[in-house]
């Protein structure tokens, strides 16, 4: 059998293409080294508790708390102050599922619940008591302080225990967050 004399041209020509080959090669996996040291992962933000979380969640609260008092305001007489605390713990409980479902995506997750225990601390301490006062008693109720003022009952504040969990850690407050200025 005859073939062609091999041409040192296309012989060099050859090196060069499976040189340029395993160039390609060594930076892929080089590339995919790097990926997996990195942990790297685009659609997932690493979260973390530096404080930012817990205020987002906080200043949450707050407004949800401010917008239901307001909503509330003047609606119910001293004596139907029970219904009162009932409506405004319906109409802050989907703020609350909102907040718990607003960051999840990005790897933040809220848990909120009411707490008693520090709204009548904060009731105590913030509602004068005597015949000096300028308005009438204030209670505690489901973690919801209401205080009589011409009769009529007001939110004062909502007292919440917050939970706030990332990938990296989970941060516990317990607010009371005041409904008026």
């Amino acid at each position: 059998m005859r073939g062609r004399p091999l041409d040192p041209e296309s012989d060099r020509r050859g090196q060069m293409v499976l040189l340029a080959g395993v160039v390609v090669a060594l930076a892929l996996v080089a590339m995919l080294v790097a990926h997996l040291q990195l942990g790297y992962h685009a659609d997932v933000r690493a979260a973390s508790v530096d404080g930012e979380a817990a205020a987002d969640g906080q200043s949450y609260l707050q407004r949800a708390t401010h917008d239901a008092a307001r909503a509330l305001r003047g609606e119910f007489v001293w004596s139907e102050r029970d219904r009162a605390v009932t409506e405004a713990r319906s109409r802050l409980q989907p703020r609350i599922r909102t907040l718990q479902r607003s960051r999840v995506e990005s790897g933040v997750a809220y848990t909120a619940e009411f707490n008693q225990t520090a709204t009548q601390r904060w009731a105590t301490a913030n509602c004068p008591s005597g015949s000096g006062r300028r308005f009438g008693p204030c209670v505690a109720d489901r973690g919801v302080v209401v205080q009589q003022r011409g009769g009529r009952t007001l939110v004062l504040a909502v007292g919440y225990d917050l939970t706030v969990t990332t990938d990296r850690e989970t941060v516990r407050l317990t607010v009371v967050t005041p409904a008026v200025e």
